[in-house]
């Protein structure tokens, strides 16, 4: 085989010829019927364990051979090799039918049933194979494409950019990974990602290509970016103090408004563990139930109270509005924290009992002090007692600064009527 005239030749014809040394280590190859190096590997192994076995067919002449699904005459050895030691063998294709490609392509083999849209072209843009998902595309089936051009399915102009597409590939002779844009089988604009290259089938050079439409995954990333804008709008311009927390309670990030809040700057406050910045109260075991309840997706959204702490040890009663971020099903990752209601700052004074914020919810309803003892069954002196008390506690000399204090230190809850503690469950309890 040193004629390259006719090497180059047979590099266009479903043939292959082979040249090797008596211990079968190949010297030369070639030929048009493998479109790669592993499948001529291959099928030189398996001449070389039928045509050396001992007691199988002739070891001379010609025989039939198949191989992956195709028919070969084989013609072992032929005429000596002009270079010692060394014997030529040729197969030839049996029909071998240059419009229809090979069933096992090594390209078609691999994306035949793959959810990515695949096609081979040749150099006049007609169809040779495409797969499922790329007939899909037109509302057909991958019989229908076969024989068929890029006009017959496209529009004039997108046909035309498919076409120059085709011819750049086989001009150049490389792999090129780009992004078009196409008409979807519903009519709407779609874009989709991938390769074109080209591939060698049934001894012509055409262009293959596989496509993933990008379309819906596109949309999904500008609704996250908008989703992602609004809510940094909200948590940046609200003016609301809001934080996002991880599971294990770390702030993650947080809004201008909750650093000053707590009396700190917005680098100090991210990182901090959140039950530093909450106050030591009864209260708390409940909240932490309550946060489990939503990291372990019982439930989605919790709205309680809590008393804060800033660096300056000041206390303020808060209502907390806590909502998991995602849809998942396992374990939450973050959680949001919104403070909706908040008291004043104040020092720390010490908690009042049941009894004591019953009392300030009878007063701010307008009731005598013999009306609260009857109420509540206590005497006379006892409710004075406790009045006297609560006007130390909280610094107020009169019953209206009384009721007041108990409403801006956060005591009383803002919003309700009758008038009832902040910490309460419910909207009808009185504690």
């Amino acid at each position: 085989m040193d004629d390259s005239s006719l090497k180059a030749l047979l590099e266009h014809l479903p043939v292959f010829w082979w040249e090797v040394d008596e211990p079968w280590q190949v010297g030369e190859q070639g030929g048009g019927a493998f479109a790669d190096a592993d499948t001529a590997r291959r099928f030189l192994e398996r001449m070389r364990q039928e045509l050396t076995a001992p007691g199988g067919p002739a070891r001379a002449g010609s025989r039939r051979a198949h191989f992956d699904g195709r028919t070969f005459d084989v013609s072992w050895p032929l005429d000596e090799s002009r270079v010692p030691g060394r014997t030529r063998g040729l197969a030839v294709e049996v029909d071998a039918r240059p419009d229809v490609p090979r069933q096992y392509a090594a390209f078609a083999g691999l994306v035949n049933l793959a959810p990515a849209a695949a096609f081979i072209r040749d150099s006049e843009g007609r169809y040779v194979w495409a797969n499922h998902a790329y007939a899909h595309l037109y509302g057909t089936v991958p019989q229908a494409l076969v024989g068929k051009r890029i006009e017959d399915f496209d529009a004039p102009a997108e046909a035309a950019q498919f076409r120059a597409l085709d011819q750049d590939i086989l001009t150049r002779g490389t792999p090129v990974r780009h992004t078009l844009d196409y008409r979807r089988p519903d009519g709407s604009a779609g874009q989709a990602v991938g390769h074109r290259f080209p591939v060698r089938e049934n001894a012509r050079t055409c262009v293959a290509g596989i496509y993933v439409d990008i379309t819906d995954h596109l949309r999904a990333m500008v609704q996250r970016q908008e989703a992602e804008d609004d809510l940094r709008a909200l948590r940046d311009h609200s003016g609301l103090p809001c934080a996002l927390l991880s599971a294990n309670g770390r702030v993650v990030r947080a809004s201008a408004a909750a650093a000053e809040l707590f009396d700190l700057s917005l680098p100090d406050l991210v990182g901090r563990r959140a039950h530093t910045l909450l106050a030591p109260e009864p209260g708390l075991d409940r909240l932490h139930r309550r946060w489990n309840g939503l990291i372990a997706r019982r439930t989605r959204r919790v709205e309680t109270s809590a008393v804060l702490v800033d660096a300056q040890g000041r206390q303020r009663r808060a209502q907390l509005h806590l909502t998991t971020v995602g849809q998942s099903l396992g374990r939450a990752r973050h959680v949001w924290a919104v403070v909706t209601h908040q008291s004043l700052a104040h020092e720390a004074h010490p908690s009042l009992t049941a009894a004591q914020i019953r009392i300030l919810s009878l007063l701010a309803a307008g009731s005598s002090n013999g009306d609260i003892a009857t109420s509540l069954n206590l005497s006379r002196q006892t409710v004075d007692y406790h009045l006297s008390r609560l006007r130390d506690l909280l610094d107020a000399s009169t019953r209206p600064a009384l009721v007041a204090r108990a409403y801006v230190l956060g005591i009383l809850a803002p919003r309700a009527w009758p008038p009832r503690s902040a910490t309460a469950a419910h909207p009808l309890s009185a504690v």
